[in-house]
């Protein structure tokens, strides 16, 4: 049996919210929505390069975009065949975490204690000369982030089983336990917890995956703030997380860094005078010799929130 405060949080989803699913479908590079990005809602007859609408998603049972944990075995085999895609366990992620924390804090074991296989929360972060602030403050991104569980924990992907907020162990669940440990004030506590969301990144080649993704961090905000003050947050707050979210958690081929099958082949006729008029095909410079730079498919764009730019992220790596 879920206890009470579970039960409140499940029941209170982010589709009682006015507008939010439009939020976390909006593609910021393209201005229209992302896309399917994968073969495996053709059955539904939606094609990879098909923008997902709100009217796709469905609830509850029939929801159509679900968790890896709730799709069947032949559809798990074939994701990973096709796009290598292989879910980490919990307890593995909080492992890989826990060595990025062991870095910033100069000490093990500041937000849990490893067992075997599982974990054991510590009662209260301990920072010693360092400020909290400058923890939540601080950049981190998943890369080809799936589901995002190494961002938030809420559940198990492989497993599904739900975590508690006290328990978890992604790099946002630990900002905002941060957060909720050292704050009291609701407006400042949203207001650190806006700042946590704004450091914190990752993209995706697959649109359920973006979405889900989304959906978990948008989540976990509820999540938090119901745990600390048994209620939920308003309308106009949850809209500006998933604005952000919409924004940092994004849609990428991440290997060329553009929009999936954005690239394209151009085919030009040369004119002659005298000849035949030549038919010339011109492709994508990009995707013919490897350059990242030469690419003719949309680049994708990310908002720099420390200076409040758009930027492109390729332009990042150099």
């Amino acid at each position: 049996m879920k206890n009470t405060k579970e039960n409140a949080i499940q029941k209170h989803s982010i589709y009682d919210y006015t507008g939010i699913p439009e939020v976390l479908l909006i593609d910021r590079t393209t201005k229209t929505n992302i896309i399917w990005g994968t073969s495996n809602y053709l059955r539904y007859g939606f094609a990879e390069t098909d923008i997902i609408k709100t009217n796709h998603l469905g609830k509850g049972k029939n929801r159509t975009i679900r968790p890896r944990n709730s799709k069947s075995q032949l559809e798990q085999r074939r994701r990973s065949k096709d796009m290598a895609e292989v879910f980490t366990p919990s307890w593995i992620c909080n492992i890989q975490n826990n060595l990025i924390d062991d870095e910033w804090f100069g000490y093990k074991n500041a937000f849990n204690f490893e067992l075997d296989n599982t974990w054991e929360a510590t009662k209260k972060v301990d920072f010693n000369n360092k400020n909290w602030k400058d923890y939540v403050d601080v950049e981190r991104i998943e890369i080809t982030c799936g589901e995002a569980p190494y961002l938030t924990s809420r559940y198990d992907v492989v497993s599904g089983k739900y975590i508690e907020p006290k328990d978890r162990i992604g790099l946002l669940d630990r900002k905002l336990r941060v957060v909720s440990e050292n704050v009291d004030d609701k407006d400042e506590w949203i207001e650190q917890a806006i700042i946590a969301y704004k450091r914190v990144y990752g993209y995706d080649y697959q649109g359920d995956n973006i979405f889900l993704a989304r959906e978990n961090l948008l989540s976990t905000f509820i999540d938090y703030y119901f745990d600390k003050y048994t209620e939920n947050p308003n309308q106009d707050t949850v809209f500006l997380i998933a604005t952000i979210i919409s924004w940092n958690i994004w849609q990428m081929d991440g290997i060329k860094y553009v929009i999936p099958d954005s690239c394209y082949e151009k085919k030009v006729v040369q004119i002659s005078l005298f000849d035949e008029d030549e038919e010339i095909k011109n492709v994508c410079r990009g995707c013919e010799s490897g350059d990242i730079y030469q690419h003719n498919g949309k680049y994708v764009k990310i908002k720099d929130w420390r200076t409040n730019k758009i930027v492109k992220f390729i332009d990042l790596l150099r």
